[in-house]
């Protein structure tokens, strides 16, 4: 019970995180350059969490020699794939863009726990797992795809040119959702290791961030904008999209060691969508106020199950 609180608990909070990461958007203008803020934010939080858990910040030179090259890969992974989403919203638009990743995640967790990839965990198919991931995408489809489709249904223009190109965009977005299930499972072998979720959540976001720096300079080439938040006055809660980040990894490093990886991304993935949704209900941290329709909530009550039959099989 505690994880499965603890995992719909960050999905949500992921959720927040966005809406939080895409008001700082507006104001860096580059995406990029929000993103390096927030992970910055994230391994400054997570340095002071981790020096109070009594945990150290360096690392052993043995560990570099004695672990599998892969398990600091986990930085890598999570920025790629936000990068990656980044520059799918153009190409597939925001239905494609939130679906496509959220597919690579499901399947990708599954695997990872069937086949104990990464040193995680096994928990092998069985029907009613199956069965579960298919409430969880139904669910996602009448949550998410859903209403969206409907409301532009009469302005959805498109030609066959478009329709062919988009299917390796597709493919990219189903690798990006891989990825971020690629990424739990690293941060929560890296915590076993490690001896500690802290730790671990904080290698994760500085190498995350070290790589952020470097494609802000290269793409860049300025990092002047950072100070515009403070130039234009923006609201103080635009600085704390790191802050939710850095919790999101640490607790998924730590459910990944409990129930392993499938399980933290098809729960996560639940608070998240519900998250989103309470968001565009209320029209939250200056997100576009959006009314949640009966299907969507249907959607969820779907997932919900879905969820269940995973956990409990």
């Amino acid at each position: 019970m505690l994880a499965a609180v603890l995992g719909i608990g960050i999905g949500v909070s992921l959720a927040a995180q966005t809406a939080i990461n895409s008001q700082l958007r507006k104001f860096t203008v580059s995406p990029f350059l929000a993103s390096m803020i927030s992970f910055i934010v994230a391994a400054v939080f997570l340095a002071i969490t981790t020096i109070i858990s009594g945990s150290p910040l360096g690392l052993s030179l043995n560990l570099f020699s004695s672990q599998p090259i892969w398990i600091w890969f986990g930085g890598f992974c999570g920025v790629i794939g936000l990068t990656t989403n980044i520059l799918l919203f153009p190409k597939l638009g925001s239905v494609q863009t939130s679906v496509m990743p959220i597919l690579g995640m499901v399947v990708m967790g599954m695997l990872i726990d069937h086949f104990g990839w990464f040193n995680s965990m096994e928990h092998s198919f069985g029907i009613n797992r199956i069965f579960g991931v298919f409430l969880v995408l139904l669910g996602v489809f009448l949550a998410v795809v859903v209403q969206e489709v409907m409301s532009r249904r009469h302005s959805f223009v498109t030609t066959k040119e478009n329709k062919v190109n988009q299917w390796p965009w597709r493919f990219v977005g189903i690798g990006a959702g891989m990825l971020m299930s690629i990424q739990a499972a690293i941060n929560g072998q890296l915590g076993i290791v490690l001896n500690s979720p802290f730790q671990a959540a904080f290698v994760s976001f500085f190498i995350g961030s070290i790589t952020l720096i470097i494609v802000v300079g290269l793409k860049e080439r300025s990092y002047g904008n950072i100070k515009e938040p403070i130039k234009q006055s923006a609201p103080w809660w635009v600085w704390i999209g790191g802050i939710i980040g850095g919790l999101y990894v640490l607790i998924n490093v730590y459910l990944v060691g409990q129930i392993g990886t499938g399980q933290t991304v098809v729960i996560a993935l639940f608070g998240q969508i519900a998250g989103s949704l309470l968001v565009q209900q209320f029209g939250l941290l200056k997100s576009v106020k959006n009314r949640i329709v009966p299907i969507q909530i249907l959607g969820l009550i779907i997932m919900l199950g879905g969820v269940i039959l995973i956990k409990l099989f």
